[in-house]
């Protein structure tokens, strides 16, 4: 069984404790051992991160540019087999996992292109003989958290710009999934990178997490997660005048109106709401369907819902692979439970599943007759659990779609034109999705919500520059 350590300073590390890594799928498996870093190490980390900082905000942007896309490459060379190692920790099927390590790679070719790219403004001065020229410099020290939900992209959408635009990163994965960010740390250190401008510290949120949130060292910090965790991190960058970014989940409503077809409003709100096991913070686990509809969507969802292939991440057929682990799969049933006693109806799953390997399984399960004050349908679940609440027209369609605390998506399906533009200026969001799923986005647009989902600047494309970066402005006399 191979250790894999921590890189610090330019440097694989030990100590610390050693955890293993459990295939969801098949908990007899152990994906490797995976050594969790001190609070020491964490503070080692951030030191080696301050001092490779100069150099590095100051160095060729050619070479960052090259070093990026070489990171970009191997990963796309390696997709298949990284794609086996993340489904086989983290349980989505292995053309998801696929899938999610293919983003990763175009998300640092993207970015290598965006070092060259980045620019500023020179605009005259209202006085005489003065010029202004206005630019952007790297924020410094970086620490960035992540989840276990998408291990490799979501690192990739945070690491890519902050190495882009000159920052040092210290990068705290998720403890459930530590094996695709070591792999995807390995590829950084054998990238050309200086010792210290990258550095993994794998470990608890208690301990290594909170050495980077309240560290005066540290510059800036990008946080997803949940919003109990997101609050306290900002609660304590704030005490140090930290630049701060959260993406702290949904409870995204996905609208079904009488006029949809009845095939696109059932597929994306299939895919919304079940795959990835449910584990998205775009998943739309509400689904909010007007009168003439209803009755005809439930049903043919219901359909749907019942026939999905849940099995083994890496075996041919599986559509839905294990929850994540014990603990969230506790979570799902206790919520399946909840809208039970609260009256809800069950039109399909909701049962614990045996497969020949032991592991987190659960048949998706879709509860119909729910109404709006229902635990099912005012919390995230993270799970494969969905609620349909029935509405009778759009007016109360837009209401309840917005009465949430949470605004990172929304999706509507309709063939109106009228409808569609209106839900896409006044749902109360960050992202709208037309016809299409609510969990899916592009890796060169800007990503993130409103309200209690998100916090600070927008994650990938050129928008990241805004949290990445800060501005400086030069006034220049002759």
């Amino acid at each position: 069984m191979m250790t894999y350590d921590n890189l610090i300073d330019g440097a694989w590390v030990g100590g610390g404790e050693l955890v293993a890594n459990l295939n969801p799928s098949d908990t007899a498996e152990v994906v490797g051992e995976y050594r969790f870093a001190t609070a020491a190490q964490a503070q080692d980390a951030i030191a080696a991160a301050r001092a490779a900082f100069p150099a590095w905000a100051r160095g060729p942007i050619q070479a960052r540019a090259d070093m990026l896309d070489r990171i970009g490459t191997e990963i796309l060379a390696r997709s298949a087999e990284l794609g086996q190692l993340l489904s086989r920790e983290e349980g989505k099927p292995l053309a998801e996992g696929v899938g999610e390590v293919v983003r990763a790679g175009n998300i640092f070719k993207f970015f290598a292109g965006e070092v060259l790219r980045s620019g500023g403004e020179t605009l005259p001065s209202v006085r005489p003989g003065i010029s202004v020229e206005i630019s952007r410099e790297p924020v410094g020290v970086v620490a960035l958290i992540t989840p276990w939900n998408f291990p490799i992209a979501i690192p990739a959408w945070k690491i890519a710009p902050a190495l882009a635009y000159g920052n040092c990163v210290v990068f705290k994965p998720a403890e459930l999934t530590p094996g695709s960010a070591w792999a995807l740390a390995d590829i950084i250190a054998r990238s050309g990178v200086p010792a210290g401008v990258f550095n993994l510290v794998m470990g608890r949120g208690d301990v290594v997490g909170a050495v980077l949130s309240a560290s005066p060292q540290v510059d800036a910090i990008s946080f997803t997660g949940s919003q109990g965790v997101g609050r306290q991190v900002a609660a304590q960058a704030v005490a140090n005048m930290t630049k701060v970014q959260l993406e702290m989940g949904g409870k995204n409503p996905q609208v079904i109106l009488d006029d949809a077809d009845l095939d696109t409003a059932v597929n994306v709100s299939l895919q919304s709401a079940f795959y990835s096991t449910g584990q998205r913070c775009t998943a739309a686990s509400r689904l909010i369907v007007t009168d003439a509809i209803h009755d005809r969507f439930v049903a043919a969802l219901g359909q749907r819902v019942q026939a999905l292939q849940v099995g083994h991440a890496l075996l041919a057929g599986t559509e839905i692979g294990p929850v994540v682990d014990q603990r969230q799969l506790d979570k799902d049933l206790d919520f399946i439970a909840s809208a039970h006693a609260d009256g809800a109806r069950l039109v399909a799953g909701g049962a614990r599943l045996e497969r020949t390997t032991h592991g987190f399984y659960l048949a998706p399960a879709l509860f119909a007759d729910t109404t709006p004050l229902m635990r099912l349908n005012r919390e995230e679940v993270f799970g494969p659990v969905a609620g349909v609440i029935r509405v009778r027209d759009y007016d109360e369609a837009l209401a309840l779609a917005n009465d949430t605390p949470f605004g990172l998506t929304a999706g509507i399906a309709t063939t109106s034109l009228k409808y569609a533009s209106h839900f896409r200026r006044n749902a109360q969001v960050g992202m709208v999705m037309v016809n299409v799923p609510t969990a899916g986005v592009d890796y060169h647009v800007p990503f993130g919500g409103r309200k209690g989902s998100s916090y600070g600047a927008r994650e990938q494309g050129r928008h990241a520059a805004e949290f990445y970066t800060t501005v400086k402005t030069a006034y220049i006399a002759p």
